[in-house]
């Protein structure tokens, strides 16, 4: 047996694994089940990662200490979180950038308007394409063997120890060609299952008005994450950990596609006005919190709304607030001729508005801050920048969930070993959304994805290339 490190997957946390494993001395091999044009699974969407960094840096401004990192998660994750993961992510995330860099990744300040993240991510230049075009042109010059529609649907184990993986070559001509694949250790990170639609639509299940909610999700990356792998590892059973129903789940334009709308589909404007329903009824807080720690409860609220759609309804003020979508919204002159244009009720819709103008108590509005304009007497209560819609022109935007990655997945330590009855593998580790839901039982805040991949995909490398060390020491010991 030759190889060293299988790496099943490629996106961040994959190519991570690979660099790191190959920099150690381990020879590698990385299977991609997308074609190359398509590589990099979602973390070609990507813009940016979160950083933990005690004072100001390159690209960095200010500070944000380890402390207020885990108080940003903890707060988004109501606590479903192993804070040791999490805390170990965290400091990961403040010495790994020198090691991207030497890589190819470039980094940028951050844009102005880009959610207020100028303390507490690095922006990729040329976003998340450029860091894995990046990764892989490093891979390959390191020595990496990469293969494409390499999509691999099981693997064989031996009491918890990996052996091999059973490969389906995809050929030009449509043929299939199988393959198996016998390494000296595996590192899984082959994403979550948010583009397998019937797998979404049993964890959702139905609703109380006969829906079924995920019939209506959009997928806002890859079409390839199909979640086969993880459900192989599942029913051979490795351990688990999350809830199938949790995702990093946005408020997206209602006419983004299918697939692979990025970064660029999301609406931005949610706390700058109200939501309401299909109903024409507000449902949540809209002013929480700031955009980047808020942004993604928004697409499972809307996902527990009749017909799983909402409108984000804003008025002249808000213009230049925000990111503008890539979508022009719906426009109108009054708020009346609005609802007509959104095909809701008109005397709803005009009660909900004239309900929150009136309960608008206006102080000194500044979206930079968590100010003190609020709402009340209604409910929901705004809680920040509640202010009267009441300047024409007003606009809406149909918003349906837009799911980035599914939680569930394989249960790990800080060795990334996968577990099997609670006994860590001497030989299989798991990074990137395979794993991510030891660190995000619900939730999410802004450019933590990478943060997980970035760290737990450099640790399984760096555990992977260990391993092959001692299963080679001891050989040479056993022939001895």
């Amino acid at each position: 047996m030759g190889l060293d490190v299988l790496v099943i997957g490629g996106g961040n946390a994959a190519l991570c694994a690979a660099l790191m494993a190959r920099e150690a001395g381990a020879s590698v091999m990385l299977l991609e089940s997308a074609p190359r044009e398509w590589r990099g699974g979602n973390s070609g969407h990507t813009r940016n990662l979160r950083c933990m960094h005690d004072a100001p840096q390159d690209v960095l401004v200010d500070a944000y200490p380890e402390e207020e990192f885990w108080q940003d998660l903890l707060k988004v994750t109501g606590g479903l979180t192993d804070e040791h993961l999490a805390r170990l992510a965290i400091r990961h995330s403040a010495t790994c950038r020198p090691w991207m860099v030497k890589h190819g990744v470039r980094f940028q300040p951050s844009l102005s308007g880009a959610l207020h993240t100028a303390r507490t991510n690095a922006f990729f230049m040329g976003g998340g394409k450029a860091l894995v075009n990046a990764y892989y042109r490093s891979a390959e010059k390191l020595g990496v063997q990469i293969h494409y529609n390499a999509e691999v649907d099981s693997v064989e184990l031996d009491e918890g120890r990996f052996v091999a993986a059973s490969v389906m070559h995809k050929q030009a001509d449509g043929s299939v060609r199988r393959e198996r694949i016998e390494a000296r250790t595996c590192v899984l990170a082959a994403g979550g299952f948010e583009s397998n639609r019937e797998w979404l639509r049993e964890a959702w299940g139905q609703n109380e008005r006969g829906e079924y909610p995920a019939d209506q999700f959009l997928i806002r990356g890859t079409r390839f994450n199909q979640g086969v792998l993880l459900k192989h590892m599942l029913e051979q059973g490795a351990d688990r950990i999350g809830d199938p129903t949790q995702a990093h789940m946005v408020a997206i334009d209602a006419r983004a596609p299918l697939y692979d709308g990025g970064i660029c589909t999301r609406i931005d404007c949610v706390s700058l006005g109200v939501v309401v329903n299909r109903e024409a009824r507000r449902f949540y807080d809209e002013g929480e919190d700031f955009w980047p720690k808020r942004y993604a409860i928004w697409g499972r609220l809307v996902a527990q709304q009749p017909g799983q759609v909402a409108y984000s309804i804003i008025d002249a003020k808000a213009i230049g607030r925000f990111m503008p979508p890539v979508f022009e919204g719906t426009k109108a002159d009054s708020l009346q001729e609005l609802a007509r244009k959104l095909g809701l009720d008109e005397a709803t819709f005009m009660q909900t508005l004239n309900d929150f103008n009136a309960a608008c108590r206006e102080r000194t509005f500044d979206h930079t801050a968590l100010d003190d304009c609020h709402t009340e007497g209604v409910s929901p209560a705004k809680t920040h920048w509640a202010r009267p819609l009441d300047t024409a022109p007003y606009y809406a935007y149909a918003v349906r969930p837009g799911v980035t990655f599914t939680y569930l997945g394989l249960k790990t330590d800080d060795t990334t070993a996968v577990r099997f009855n609670d006994q860590p593998s001497p030989n299989l580790f798991v990074a990137g959304e395979m794993m991510a839901g030891n660190v995000l039982g619900k939730g999410y805040t802004a450019g933590v994805g990478m943060t997980i991949g970035t760290a737990f995909g450099r640790i399984a490398g760096e555990q992977a290339a260990k391993a092959v060390k001692a299963q080679k020491q001891g050989a040479a010991h056993a022939n001895a």
